[in-house]
């Protein structure tokens, strides 16, 4: 384990408080998604092949998504992406570095998926629509160049969240088979579960903070049964084993980093492939920082190795 972050690292953060960025939890909605999307306007993405931006049917309402094409003859297979945000924040535009990336390392069409956000539409809105997503492009998604019999889903952070969770829907629903799950720091533990050291370890100066992640929570969850539900913290699952292989990255410097790490000891437990990265010297969000952070370059080529090779 790493004594402080990459002076890569570092420098973003020494720029956020410099610029005194006030903590996502001490900001109303509205203030906090502006401050998310200010924070991914710094950041310009790599050019893809072509980008489309429309509407597919959710399960109570329009999604818009937009649809990333390689520089490759389709039909292609496709990575269903759920962005970061802690279910609240977030939304096609923070990630579109990130999607670009992927789409180019992987050879892969990547759909991002703006779903709906808390605490407007608390759980499960987010997870129905995450599943909803998959379905159409089963159903769909060769009207756009892809291959329905080639699907993966992803995600960082609550779109790690939401990725394994779908691959949960997905058994329990007879949905598609997923060929892949990519899981970037993902939040997938509950209170009922207890709190992890790492949460202790970095509870704040490392970008994401304790306080904030409780402040998702309680935008998030409305009852307490939710917080029992295996769809909320997949980690609750009692069996993982007919989920799709997966990739997990976790970071050193994350409240979320032994979490991502159980859950990747817990896939393996049931039998499932499972390719682990820990960046011991990276914090929570850095597979966003294309450009600024070399271990973001490094995260994304080998999440794109393991993508191809799945598909």
């Amino acid at each position: 384990m790493s004594d402080q972050p990459h002076p890569q690292v570092q420098a973003i953060l020494q720029l956020l408080e410099d610029q005194s960025v006030p903590p996502i939890y001490s900001l109303s909605v509205e203030n906090a998604r502006q401050q998310m999307e200010n924070f991914a306007a710094m950041r310009e993405g790599e050019p893809v092949e072509e980008v489309q931006n429309f509407e597919i049917q959710g399960p109570a309402e329009a999604l818009p998504v937009r649809l990333y094409l390689p520089d490759a003859s389709g039909p292609h297979p496709v990575l269903v992406f759920y962005h970061g945000g802690g279910f609240v924040v977030g939304s096609l535009d923070t990630h579109d570095a990130l999607a670009r990336g992927l789409t180019n390392a992987a050879e892969c069409a990547v759909l991002s998926v703006d779903y709906r956000l808390a605490p407007e539409h608390p759980f499960p809105a987010a997870v129905e629509d995450a599943y909803a997503a998959v379905e159409w492009v089963r159903e769909y998604g060769d009207t756009v160049g892809l291959d329905p019999e080639r699907i993966a889903v992803g995600g960082d952070s609550a779109g790690g969240n939401l990725a394994a969770a779908t691959t949960l829907a997905v058994r329990d629903r007879g949905g598609p088979a997923l060929a892949h799950q990519t899981l970037i720091y993902p939040a997938v533990s509950s209170p009922v579960l207890g709190e992890f050291d790492s949460y202790e370890e970095n509870a704040e100066g490392y970008f994401l903070e304790r306080r904030s992640m409780e402040w998702f929570v309680e935008q998030y969850i409305t009852t307490e049964s939710d917080v029992r539900n295996e769809y909320f913290a997949p980690l609750l699952a009692r069996d993982l084993s007919s989920v799709p292989p997966a990739t997990v990255v976790t970071a050193g410097f994350d409240p979320l980093r032994d979490e991502g790490r159980a859950y990747a000891d817990r896939l393996r437990e049931d039998g499932i492939d499972v390719e682990h990265h820990s960046y011991e010297d990276m914090i929570h969000g850095f597979a966003s920082m294309l450009g600024a952070v070399d271990a973001a370059e490094d995260a994304v080529e080998r999440m794109g190795h393991e993508l191809q090779a799945s598909f």
